[in-house]
């Protein structure tokens, strides 16, 4: 595979990876979300589908915001600020942020390969 290719693929390879860390964390081997997450991810890698594409990438921005929203009240449950607080702020910050910084990436990926598509026809 040329490099240009798995640099353009690097916003569907970290979503896939950071879908099989959340499976992993489940702790349940049968988790039907992690799942289709990882065949819908699996079958954009393969077809690179734009319309998929927009899709996948709107949904995961969706969730990762919804996941801000947790992340907030996770630590509104915190009395004072201990060693748990800071780990989970620092932690569930850089996860949630990167996770939106490759949904954007890839969003604006398929926006741009849908323009041009339309262009065409």
């Amino acid at each position: 595979m040329k490099r240009k290719n798995i640099l353009f693929l690097i916003p569907e390879l970290y979503l896939l990876v950071a879908t099989l860390y959340y499976w992993t964390l489940t702790s349940n081997i049968f988790n039907p979300f992690a799942i289709v997450l990882v065949l819908i991810l699996t079958y954009q890698i393969v077809f690179k589908n734009a319309i998929t594409g927009l899709i996948i990438a709107s949904v995961f921005l969706l969730l990762n915001l919804y996941m801000v929203l947790a992340l907030i009240s996770e630590l509104s449950d915190f009395n004072n600020i201990d060693k748990d607080f800071r780990l989970l702020l620092i932690f569930g910050s850089l996860f949630i942020g990167l996770n939106i910084c490759f949904s954007i990436i890839m969003l604006m990926k398929y926006l741009k390969q849908n323009n041009q598509l339309t262009r065409t026809l």
